[in-house]
């Protein structure tokens, strides 16, 4: 199944099993009887080939790719949050140990890149995917080092930060940028349903998939439905979640779903459509003390690197250009600095 796999995405993505087996990289013979030995078990072919019209995947053999993207877009996070602790272990067993950077953060394509990169330069890093809430609160009970979140920038900016104010203590921590990236909804390529705003969500014939309770994303996508007015249950989907960009994507792309709250970067992995409705800010809070530890210095040598931001430019829907810049919390949210002066001032 493991050799299946690629063969079937190369053939839903060229066309043609001979690309597909050399990308795959295995013999034209051997490709060729993988799909019929699969065909024979399920009872029902896989591939369609028709002689000089190259070959394409039967509903059985598209439910089947769709199947493994949706299952390795909901374990990737998973898979890579247990390699990275295992990694840790091992560096922990040392006797040369120096430790390792612990990032509990909300799931990003660029953070998944930064993880590669300190890999590559002998970095050890633990990362734990998790909602922007409990990443904060982690970092607040000290149970990491550095907490990745994201916020809009715009009208919504204000009720998502006081929502984690009770986190972001400007004594003593400060930020690092990520990135900014684009987030709205995504849609099936060439938006069939016409979706171009929150309300149409709610049109009949709409399957929407939602992000879960207690993720960024979920917490703009209910200020924008207070904004716009729309009730939450109206959409229908509006219960089923998923717990990455990518699985969202993935369930659209499928034709499982018609739509979902997202960023850019996804939708265009998938080739799907995407309609933007915000730019949002992706940071690290890191603690003031922990600035100048060789770690955290050497976290962010890498994140500086023009190697790595060209990398990430690479991504559809990212801005990268203040990678690795520090900032203090009230110089990046003014908003949230009034609202506790205010606070203050009633006191």
């Amino acid at each position: 199944m493991h050799q299946l796999m690629p063969l079937l995405a190369g053939i839903h993505e060229d066309g043609s099993i001979a690309l597909a087996c050399e990308k795959a990289g295995v013999s034209y013979r051997h490709g060729w009887g993988l799909v019929r030995q699969a065909s024979q078990a399920f009872g029902a072919p896989l591939v369609h080939s028709v002689r000089g019209r190259g070959a394409k995947l039967t509903a059985l053999g598209m439910k089947l790719h769709w199947a493994e993207k949706r299952i390795a877009a909901r374990l990737s996070p998973t898979l890579d949050s247990m390699s990275t602790e295992l990694e840790a272990e091992i560096e922990r067993a040392s006797p040369d140990s120096r430790g390792s950077l612990r990032i509990n953060a909300s799931h990003a394509y660029a953070l998944t890149a930064l993880r590669d990169a300190l890999a590559s330069r002998h970095v050890p890093a633990e990362i734990n995917y998790q909602g922007s809430f409990e990443a904060l609160a982690s970092f607040h009970r000290g149970q990491c080092d550095i907490a990745g979140f994201h916020v809009p920038v715009g009208d919504l900016e204000q009720q998502v930060l006081l929502q984690y104010a009770r986190w972001l203590r400007p004594e003593g921590n400060v930020l690092v940028k990520l990135v900014e990236r684009r987030l709205g909804i995504i849609v099936a390529k060439d938006n069939p349903k016409g979706i171009v705003r929150i309300a149409d969500l709610t049109h009949a014939g709409i399957r929407f998939v939602n992000r879960q309770p207690g993720s960024g994303t979920r917490l703009i996508f209910e200020n924008l439905l207070q904004r716009e007015a729309v009730e939450g249950k109206r959409i229908r989907g509006y219960d089923q979640v998923e717990f990455t960009h990518a699985a969202v994507s993935a369930l659209i792309a499928s034709g499982m779903a018609d739509a979902g709250i997202g960023i850019e970067t996804a939708a265009r992995q998938f080739h799907l459509g995407f309609v933007p409705l915000m730019t949002e800010r992706y940071f690290l809070i890191v603690r003031r003390e922990a600035l100048d530890s060789p770690m955290v210095a050497r976290l962010l040598t890498v994140m500086r690197n023009k190697d790595f931001k060209a990398q990430l430019m690479r991504l559809q829907g990212l801005d990268c250009a203040s990678c690795g810049s520090v900032v203090e919390i009230g110089q990046a949210f003014p908003v949230l600095a009034r609202a506790r002066k205010r606070t203050r001032r009633k006191s």
